[in-house]
């Protein structure tokens, strides 16, 4: 079941001027492996957080760090999550995500999906997809060291 949904479209050029005028900007916002990407891809990123408060009824109290996006093994992005975004989550009965994201100059954008699947799904799609992407991972993640 569909738990919620979230869109953002981020102007690159106006996130670069964001970028400029708040030096601590990129450090509160993303955490440090995000922090070394180019532009674009900066701002299709703060999409994806955008979208995923969306998807969330943007929460008081939600931060940008509990928050961020890794490549899959085939290059794919995957949404992880941690304390206020993950407690949100899973107050929701969030166990899966779903997330699209592109860019084009001007324009960064993403999509987010918010799911919950029951039992009988998990198994459904593990027979499906023995490796199936975007399932909510323990909130002890390493990622977010990285």
């Amino acid at each position: 079941m569909i738990i919620g949904t979230g869109v953002d479209v981020v102007n690159i050029d106006r996130f670069r001027d964001i970028i400029a005028r708040n030096p601590g900007f990129v450090q509160r916002v993303f955490v440090a492996h995000e922090q070394t990407r180019p532009l674009r891809s900066l701002a299709a990123r703060f999409a994806v957080k955008e979208a995923v408060a969306k998807a969330l009824g943007a929460p008081d109290g939600m931060v940008w760090q509990h928050c961020w996006v890794t490549n899959g093994i085939h290059g794919a992005p995957e949404i992880t999550c941690t304390g206020t975004v993950a407690a949100r989550a899973a107050a929701l009965g969030i166990n899966r995500w779903h997330v699209s994201i592109t860019h084009d100059d001007p324009v960064a954008m993403a999509t987010v999906i918010a799911e919950h699947l029951s039992p009988a799904e998990f198994s459904l799609l593990y027979k499906l997809d023995p490796q199936p992407r975007g399932l909510v991972q323990d909130e002890s993640d390493e990622q977010h060291a990285e």
